[in-house]
């Protein structure tokens, strides 16, 4: 198991000792014994996450924008120099192989990342165009400083960066040290990302929590960048779709529009992209089988489900990754209800002080609004809640798109 640049500084800051495994490298399950520390800290203050862990690649070269416009399902030639693109990539038959973030630092060169290696992928796409793809996996950290005062803590070591725009990205430097810097994040809120090279990494560490000192910077885990990103309504790999190279059978595959990205996808441009045949024959014929929603629960009927059976209904802390199925209606009320889907995520929003939760749901289902039933087992039997299909983002603080931010 591999360490992180940054693991000789956060190691001695993880006071719950849980870790866990991220891609090959050890990562904090939460660093305070309570969850909520950190959580608020990316709502009223600044929390820093450690995402080196993710894969890491720089695209450069004379042909960079073509091939890339080849192999993004969005359209990257939109993406001007100093910004960034959130944007998919498929397979032939349009279903998804992954997502990531891409940054245009300059004419002919762009940063990725991926949650899991692409490398042969990528690379076996650019036969016989002018570029290189490179992995600086090992080469760079990331870490990911969010939170309303981020931008503060941001400006203190470089100003230039705490200028930039939502999705805006500059090279600057750092005590000395030559960084990346984005206006990006999976917390749904205010937030950048530092690309730090290995050597730098510690030096870098030491100037932002001196910076970050006046506003109780402080670590952030797995635990509550998950609960953070789910108020967001922001994709998890591996726990709201699953990545087509690694799926048995197409029924568990996913196409953009089926994971409510069709705004990412433009068929009125003239590229030839991976899939793009696939998602044009899907729009066309009208083959999508579900939508991935939101849903906020029913507080005063989970609140009695649980009470009933003489238990406290739980809150604070609640974050899952798992399949829970959905119903029409009550099954336990009326035994002809019908399964319609089932939720991804589910959690409780300690800032909104409701259960939330993402789900596949049919078409006819997923207008906002419209109910169905979620399945929990409470006292080692399935009970059944009432839910309403919900827009996402469910957290969207104006703050963290804003222009008066930078």
């Amino acid at each position: 198991m591999r360490t992180t640049p940054f693991h000789e500084r956060i190691a001695p800051l993880n006071r719950t000792y849980l870790w866990e495994h991220w891609a090959g490298f050890v990562t904090a399950v939460a660093y305070q014994h309570s969850v909520a520390t950190e959580y608020f800290a990316t709502r009223n203050s600044v929390a820093v996450f450690d995402t080196s862990p993710l894969f890491k690649y720089r695209i450069a070269g004379p042909d960079a924008t073509a091939f890339l416009a080849g192999v993004f399902a969005r359209d990257i030639r939109r993406c001007a120099i100093g910004e960034g693109h959130y944007t998919v990539w498929c397979n032939d038959e349009g279903y998804l192989l992954e997502d990531g973030v891409v940054l245009r630092l300059g004419e002919d060169e762009y940063l990725a990342t991926s949650a899991e290696p692409n490398l042969r992928h990528f690379r076996s796409l650019a036969n016989g165009h002018e570029v290189t793809v490179e992995d600086l996996s090992d080469a760079y950290g990331i870490l990911a400083v969010q939170g309303p005062h981020s931008v503060e803590v941001i400006r203190r070591i470089s100003p230039e960066a705490g200028s930039l725009p939502y999705f805006g990205v500059t090279r600057t430097s750092i005590a000395n040290h030559q960084v990346v810097v984005s206006r990006t994040g999976f917390t749904a809120d205010l937030g950048y990302e530092i690309w730090i090279e290995t050597a730098d990494a510690l030096p870098v560490w030491d100037t932002l929590m001196d910076a970050g000192a006046d506003y109780n910077l402080i670590p952030m885990g797995m635990r509550a960048l998950g609960m953070a990103r789910l108020d967001g309504g922001m994709l998890l790999i591996n726990a709201d779709f699953e990545p087509a190279r690694h799926a048995w059978t197409d029924a568990q595959r996913e196409t953009p529009d089926e994971l409510g990205l069709a705004w990412m996808v433009n068929l009125a441009d003239d590229r030839p992209f991976v899939g793009r045949r696939a998602i044009e024959a899907e729009r066309a014929n009208g083959t999508s089988r579900w939508k991935t929603v939101g849903f906020h629960v029913d507080a005063a009927a989970y609140e009695a489900i649980y009470n009933n059976d003489g238990l406290a209904a739980p809150k604070e802390g609640v974050y899952e990754e798992t399949a829970h199925s959905l119903y029409d209606r009550d099954f336990n009320v009326d035994a002809g209800a019908q399964w319609v889907g089932y939720a991804t995520s589910f959690g409780f929003s300690p800032i909104l002080k409701r259960h939330i939760g993402l789900a596949k749901l049919p078409l006819d289902r997923c207008t906002p609004g419209l109910t169905a039933h979620l399945e929990l087992v409470v006292n080692h039997r399935p009970k059944y809640v009432p839910v309403e299909v919900s827009k996402t983002p469910f957290w969207n603080p104006a703050r963290k798109t804003n222009k008066e931010q930078a």
